[in-house]
């Protein structure tokens, strides 16, 4: 470890690194089991390479990504490994239509400010509205449902660590 390095360590993340630490766990969790469930499917021999080679790289992520869990702040004892939520893929399913709503909405807002043409970034707004919207709905029912604890930091993480580890052994 260098030397600049080792001036800024800490005995904790900070909140804002664990909430980025969060969506990347939680969105390529997501992607990951997307991947495992289709690529059986796929029939073309060089997109399945490319969907093998996603898979494993993702595994790679998700297990760098994991060991940054126990610094996360306030991390509760006993909660590592969460409960394996059984064949239910409801949260799955919200999960994966949250994460188009919220790619949705980052995406708009970008391409608005490329937009010269007035139509186009009323076209774009609109849709961007309607993507805030969907996002807003989608993280409301998987909030009343319990599956996305956004007011619970700690049932978050432990959540993202089940969640991974329940993908990674698939």
């Amino acid at each position: 470890m260098s030397k600049n390095n080792q001036m800024y360590q800490h005995p904790h993340l900070a909140w804002h690194e664990t909430m980025e630490l969060h969506e990347l766990t939680a969105f390529q969790t997501n992607q990951l089991e997307n991947f495992k469930m289709v690529v059986n499917d796929v029939t073309n021999p060089q997109l399945r390479a490319l969907y093998l080679e996603a898979i494993k790289s993702l595994e790679h992520n998700l297990k760098e990504l994991l060991q940054f869990y126990p610094k996360a702040p306030q991390w509760p004892q006993g909660t590592r490994h969460g409960k394996n939520p059984g064949m239910d893929l409801t949260p799955f399913y919200a999960g994966q239509l949250l994460g188009f709503a919220k790619t949705a909405v980052r995406t708009y807002a970008a391409s608005i400010t490329e937009t010269a043409t007035p139509q186009l970034r009323e076209t774009f707004t609109k849709q961007l509205n309607a993507a805030i919207q969907l996002h807003a709905k989608t993280f409301n029912f998987m909030l009343e449902k319990g599956y996305y604890p956004a007011y619970d930091l700690p049932k978050l993480l432990a959540n993202d660590v089940a969640n991974a580890n329940r993908v990674l052994a698939l």
